[in-house]
């Protein structure tokens, strides 16, 4: 989907990316390819060919961080196809006074867990992360991500918010719900309050609570995976047919 795509060059909007469709330009090698373009000087075009060998030569190094600060942040799904196999999933777990209590971080096949009180520090997760090239989140941008700056935190990798892309998609409800409407299962006991088994743990010391939490984040942060495969294949079907209504 990223080859489709010319929005991460500097002055090309959604519509201007558009038009480019609209003369036949779908990708990056029938760019480099023509001699003219409608709407482009042959100064800005050369400008821009250079920049497309510049990001053709960024995925071929698997440099996606290459697209940070370039390609907006709602399109940041369209080199998940690319990512898919370095990325983690990421989902934050906080207190009554919204202190971090937990984080899950997980590839799907393994998930790692960072409890406050035993193994919550910024050096940890910086290491986990470090093995990643692109975090997936559901509204990290407006919650997880800010939870972890105010640790200290860096996020240098590029990061996938599945939240605006599903009420894109129809899904406007929270991550339960889309859960439910995609089929996606989970124990019916897992579907309480983060918050309430963190106090009800610090209240009896009773370790079940504990892993109640540990289940519930396990369960948040596993099942991204399986939406942001969905998410993926929706929004490639709808750009997909947008291109090819042009």
């Amino acid at each position: 989907m990223i080859k489709n795509s010319f929005i991460f060059l500097e002055k090309i909007s959604n519509q201007g990316e558009k038009k480019l469709w609209q003369q036949g330009i779908t990708n990056w090698q029938e760019f480099l390819n023509s001699d003219k373009i409608k709407g482009i000087s042959s100064l800005r075009k050369k400008y821009y060919c250079r920049k497309l060998q510049e990001v053709q030569q960024a995925l071929l190094e698997e440099n996606y961080s290459y697209f940070r600060g370039k390609l907006p942040q709602m399109e940041m799904w369209r080199l998940y196809n690319y990512c898919k196999d370095e990325c983690c999933y990421l989902d934050v777990e906080i207190d009554e006074q919204g202190r971090v209590i937990l984080i899950g971080i997980s590839d799907y096949y393994n998930t790692n867990f960072f409890l406050h009180g035993v193994n919550l520090s910024k050096k940890l997760i910086e290491l986990e992360l470090s093995k990643y090239k692109a975090v997936i989140t559901f509204n990290g941008s407006s919650f997880d991500l800010p939870k972890l700056k105010k640790m200290g935190l860096n996020i240098n990798q590029i990061h996938i918010d599945l939240k605006q892309l599903s009420i894109n998609l129809g899904l406007t409800s929270g991550l339960k719900e889309i859960e439910r409407r995609l089929e996606l299962k989970r124990p019916e006991h897992l579907y309480g309050n983060p918050v309430n088994l963190w106090r009800s743990f610090h209240a009896s010391g009773d370790r079940e609570y504990l892993d109640l939490l540990i289940e519930y984040n396990r369960e948040d942060v596993e099942n991204l995976k399986q939406i942001m495969e969905y998410v993926y294949k929706k929004m490639k079907e709808k750009l997909y047919k947008e291109i090819n209504s042009l």
